[in-house]
Formats: structure tokens, sequence, C-alpha cells
């Protein structure tokens, strides 16, 4: 378990942890962005203790599949990330993301301080000003609990696996659509 003080992060770098369905495909995303130091895969917002991937996937610990970003503020700021969350997973369904249906894969922006909370409610009223989408942003703000990282099969789970159906279908099309829309933000080669 990893509680994400302020104590555990290296100097002159933040925290960001989002929810917005499967954690692949963000983690997938946010390994290719600028500024981005390391990202990993694991569970927020639940009950239970050191939850495993089988009892989160069951629905019934209130944990969310989210990802850590560990992000140098100095180039990539909490917005910027949530702009490209906003793009790369849909804010208007109630715990669901395309096939994958449950508590689990809801929309959450899970703040560690009071600027990152005013800095999401900002980006998200924008966001709803100009009607982007057909609903409004129904994505869950709230207090950091603490982090559970995933089990290690689940970290860097696109990169070792591009060619799997899962990723294949639903993990690289989220990575193409960063790429497209996000050119000026990706990390160089």
């Amino acid at each position: 378990m990893r509680l994400n003080t302020p104590s555990e992060v290296a100097a002159g770098k933040a925290i960001a942890t989002l929810a917005g369905g499967c954690f692949w495909c963000l983690e997938a995303v946010y390994d290719g962005m600028k500024g981005v130091a390391s990202v990993e895969s694991g569970y927020m917002g639940g009950s239970r203790a050191n939850p495993t991937y089988e009892q989160v996937c069951g629905g019934d610990t209130g944990h969310a599949e989210v990802v850590r970003v560990t992000f140098d503020p100095a180039i990539v700021s909490f917005k910027e990330l949530l702009e490209v969350f906003f793009v790369i997973h849909d804010p208007t369904t109630l715990n669901r993301q395309g096939h994958d249906v449950g508590t689990q894969y809801r929309s959450a922006i899970f703040y560690h301080t009071p600027q990152q909370k005013a800095d999401a409610e900002d980006v998200i009223a924008r966001l709803n000003a100009a009607k982007l989408w057909s609903g409004p942003i129904i994505t869950e703000l709230t207090p950091a609990t603490p982090f559970h990282a995933a089990e290690g099969y689940h970290q860097e789970y696109f990169a070792r696996n591009p060619y799997q159906p899962y990723c294949q279908a639903v993990v690289a099309p989220k990575v193409q659509k960063f790429r497209k829309h996000f050119l000026e933000k990706l990390k160089k080669a």
C-alpha cells in the first residue's frame, strides 16, 4: 500500500491519481507524455486493505482501477494531464468505459492537494461549458485515499503485450488518439 503523501514524492515532482476505465489504457498513454517520470497501475477509492485484481473486478471492494502518475510540474501541469485524461476516455458514462462495466471502471480524479481539486473543477467546468459531449461530465472528484499497487503483471502491460487482443482493440486506439491530438506533448524518442 502507498499513501501518496507529498513526502513520498521526489523533490520537484508531483503526483496525480486518475481513473478512467482500464488502467492499462491510461498507463500506456501517460507513459508517452512529456514531463511524466513514471506511471504505476493500481487501485484506489475502496474499503478493502490490499485488494487483489480479482477482488476489485468483483466490484464489491469499491476500488477503481487507477494510475498514479509522477510528473514534473515544471514541464507538464496537472491541468495538462487532465486535458489528456478527458480526451482518452468518456467522462459522461457512469461506471463504464466501452465494454468494461462496473464501479472499478468509473471516471474519477483522486486529488492530492486543494490546488488539484480547484484545477479539476476548473477543467470540468470549462469542458462542460464547451459541450463537447452529449451529456455532462460525471467524473468523480474525491480526495486521494491509500493507493494499492496492482500486481506486477499489470505494470507496463501494453508495452509488454502490444499484440494481445484487448490491447489491439482498446488500448492501442487510445494511445493513437493521444498521439494525434497531443503531438507536442509526446516524449522524444
